[in-house]
């Protein structure tokens, strides 16, 4: 037993070859340092996208609240122009929405909105009596738009609804 213990020390001692060289640690620090480099930028692609995703539902819960809140007044109270004169577009105001952001502080984004009344002419009803023909809109198409800006461009989507 004693001497499986001396030939234990004497071939793992300080004169013997066995270990990592210089050049082996070298290696394994240069791949080690790329993989750090690949993870961050991995990390910051889907900080980006997660700030896409968040923005784009903001926009897609603001534009639906626009349609919600012209439903519950009815179609009489939104304005619209006849059908010779086609579409009208409004440009409602902005509306800010922030959110926590995972790394402490906060993201906060500025939509515009902007609603487009098209024409009546597929939701209008002719009553016809003696006196007269009376023509009674009873419903509205609405397209509502919504813009942001993120990365240098604008992105924007289009929610589109009858409001009766």
């Amino acid at each position: 037993m004693k001497s499986m213990f001396k030939n234990f020390f004497k071939q793992r001692g300080l004169g013997s070859k066995v270990g990592f060289g210089i050049t082996e640690v070298l290696v394994a620090s240069v791949i080690l340092g790329f993989m750090c480099v690949a993870l961050n930028k991995l990390q910051a692609g889907n900080h980006e996208t997660f700030l896409r995703l968040r923005s784009r539902d903001a926009a897609t819960e603001v534009a639906q609240n626009l349609l919600d809140s012209l439903r519950s007044v009815g179609a009489s109270a939104v304005p619209s122009k006849s059908v010779a004169t086609g579409d009208t577009t409004y440009s409602v105001g902005d509306v800010e929405r922030s959110w926590a952001r995972g790394l402490g502080g906060t993201s906060t984004v500025k939509y515009s909105r902007t609603l487009k009344v098209l024409a009546t002419n597929d939701y209008q009803a002719d009553n016809v009596s003696a006196m007269g023909t009376i023509s009674h809109t009873y419903a509205k198409q609405v397209e509502v738009e919504v813009s942001w800006p993120f990365k240098g461009s604008t992105q924007s989507i289009t929610i589109s609804g009858v409001i009766r």
